[in-house]
């Protein structure tokens, strides 16, 4: 079973930068597509970037320039650093696995494909 511990949220102010932390046990952690997600009160949970197995990155257009995506094979971590944030980037924010065999940006901003979630770590950027 897949354990998956998000860290580094917190309270900054807009166009401040915060970096989550995403660490993984349990599974052999290179072979997993990682992911990004959030979700506002009151709103579904949305993609916001992805990194593959093999290293390839999808963002949300929401995100894009501002959030970067990145893993360490050698901690199990995966990494998602978040700069010029606004009030609109409060969320709680997951990290997930998936184990799968799929492919393409269709495949991984999907919630519905990632087989392991983590608990969310709460953003709250203020204005």
């Amino acid at each position: 079973q897949v354990q998956l511990v998000e860290s580094g949220g917190g309270l900054v102010q807009s166009g401040g930068s915060l970096r989550l932390s995403c660490a993984a046990s349990g599974g052999t952690f290179s072979t997993y597509n990682m992911g990004w997600f959030r979700q506002a009160p009151g709103k579904e949970r949305e993609f916001v970037r992805a990194i593959s197995r093999s290293y390839s990155t999808y963002y949300a257009d929401s995100v894009k320039g501002r959030f970067t995506i990145s893993r360490d094979n050698a901690k199990n971590t995966v990494y998602l650093q978040m700069n010029n944030l606004r009030p609109e980037d409060t969320a709680v924010y997951y990290c997930a696995a998936d184990a799968g065999g799929g492919s393409g940006a269709a495949y991984y901003t999907r919630a519905l494909n990632y087989d392991y979630w983590g608990q969310g770590t709460q953003v709250t950027v203020s204005s």
